[in-house]
């Protein structure tokens, strides 16, 4: 992930991963025939709290308490997948072209799903899907910003947790 993020998806190659990992590029080879093939490999080991998540979350009610306890527990995921969301988001149009764009997508879709209502207002969905765009916005623009990374996260959930509220009628609305 590290070479990735350097250097771009497309410009790492299989020797400089092996090198970096202090293996020889057969043995690499042996265990992964393409970069794709690392990638999707690191991609299951850094989504499988996120799929857990979702799993979890089609078993419970369509609560608020629920949807606060998603977003809870997707902060953590992403704290935990930081690299990979952050060669997701600095590759991306390799990511369209890679397998793994499409699945998250898919994983980003039914967890939309557990945390908006669809017979909301718009602007009540809206505000479910910045809840949760929030979260990644705030981990990769505030990645080099001063202080500590737990707080970044937590202040980034509480704003998630206010949009999701305000959705449910549950915190006071702007008025204009």
């Amino acid at each position: 992930m590290e070479l990735f993020a350097e250097q771009g998806y497309e410009k790492t190659s299989l020797r400089e991963i092996a090198e970096r990992l202090d293996v020889t590029k057969a043995a690499l080879y042996y265990h992964f025939k393409t970069k794709e093939d690392i990638i999707v490999s690191l991609f299951q080991d850094l989504t499988r709290p996120m799929d857990e998540l979702i799993t979890w979350g089609q078993e419970q009610p369509r609560t608020l308490e629920t949807k606060k306890e998603i977003l809870a527990r997707y902060s953590q995921a992403l704290a935990a997948a930081a690299p990979l969301f952050r060669f997701m988001h600095e590759n991306q149009a390799t990511m369209r072209d890679l397998s793994i764009g499409e699945t998250f997508k898919e994983r980003m879709l039914v967890l939309l799903e557990l945390v908006k209502d669809p017979d909301a207002a718009l602007t009540d969905q809206i505000r479910c899907v910045s809840a949760l765009f929030t979260m990644h916005a705030a981990m990769y623009v505030l990645r080099d910003a001063e202080g500590d990374p737990e707080e970044k996260r937590e202040a980034a959930l509480e704003v998630a947790i206010d949009l999701v509220s305000q959705a449910h009628g549950q915190a006071p609305r702007v008025t204009r």
